[in-house]
């Protein structure tokens, strides 16, 4: 099944920040970007929101190894978070956790449930959510700036020749 895609401009995106800087209801103290989908969505909101404190979750997930050589459901995989910040710079703290895209879901609520482990109180937040391929049953992002169920295809992923092919995505 191929997967409708949607290429957005710069416009769009800007858009898409103001619709999301309209629904928070508190102050953040702390903003915690996914790489590297969030470092732009972030960046822009950092700079709107007057936020200082900002860190870097960067995480991947290895599938599980398998001694039969059977491929498991890349579902089924371990988060393993490469970069995060201290505990320390996130207890207590009103933290929000930007990425560009809620799928599956999988990364952004691995990251949220790593700060809540810290002791921050975690929000998320992220440029479109596909509740279709949300993994999550009763969960969604707490902010998000439009619904789609295509595979977006943000403008810094086609300018300056890092375009990439426009195939279905990866889970």
């Amino acid at each position: 099944m191929n997967q409708r895609q949607e290429l957005i401009s710069w416009e769009d995106v800007h858009r898409l920040i103001d619709n999301l800087l309209q629904q928070f209801d508190h102050k953040y103290n702390v903003l915690l970007i996914i790489t590297r989908g969030g470092i732009l969505p972030g960046g822009f909101l950092a700079e709107a929101m007057d936020i200082t404190n900002i860190y870097t979750a960067s995480i991947d997930f290895f599938e599980p190894h398998e001694a039969s050589g059977q491929s498991k459901s890349p579902y089924l995989a371990w988060p393993k978070f490469l970069q995060f910040p201290e505990n320390d710079a996130l207890k207590g703290e009103r933290v929000l956790i930007v990425d560009d895209v809620w799928g599956s879901g999988r990364t952004i609520t691995a990251v949220r449930k790593r700060v809540a482990a810290a002791g921050g109180l975690p929000s998320t937040c992220v440029l479109h959510f596909n509740p279709y391929r949300n993994l999550f049953n009763n969960l969604n992002p707490d902010y998000f700036g439009a619904i789609t169920d295509a595979r977006v295809i943000y403008p810094w992923e086609v300018e300056h020749g890092f375009r990439r092919p426009l195939l279905p995505n990866k889970l």
